[in-house]
């Protein structure tokens, strides 16, 4: 996999995802790989890598990134009752892109990297 899946593949049209919504500067879409029954995956279509790295000029994108988190959440939500929502960082995150999943269900398969018990 590339560093930035992200932008190498889904933005530019290399590989096709099935939307769930977009808007002029975040995309949702079903994840291609799903972790889970339902997984969604939200991301801005500026490279940004990491929920680490945010800018202050990148305010007004983070927030509309946020709606549209906000949004899918509550479609999954609404048809499911429930739904996670959560991004990775340092070596849990696969692709070096800001992304969140939404996700709803239990795992389909195990995770790439070694989970900590809680």
């Amino acid at each position: 996999m590339t560093e930035d899946f992200y932008c190498d593949e889904v933005l530019n049209g290399k590989t096709q995802v099935h939307k769930v919504l977009e808007t002029e500067n975040v995309l949702a879409y079903y994840h291609t790989k799903p972790f889970y029954p339902v997984h969604i995956v939200a991301i801005p279509k500026k490279h940004i890598s990491s929920l680490l790295t945010l800018e202050e000029e990148d305010t007004e994108l983070f927030l509309e990134l946020f709606g549209v988190i906000k949004q899918v959440a509550a479609m999954v939500t609404q048809e499911h009752g429930a739904c996670r929502v959560l991004t990775n960082l340092g070596n849990y995150q696969d692709s070096k892109h800001l992304h969140w999943h939404i996700t709803f269900g239990n795992p389909l398969r195990s995770p790439s990297f070694p989970v900590e018990p809680c």
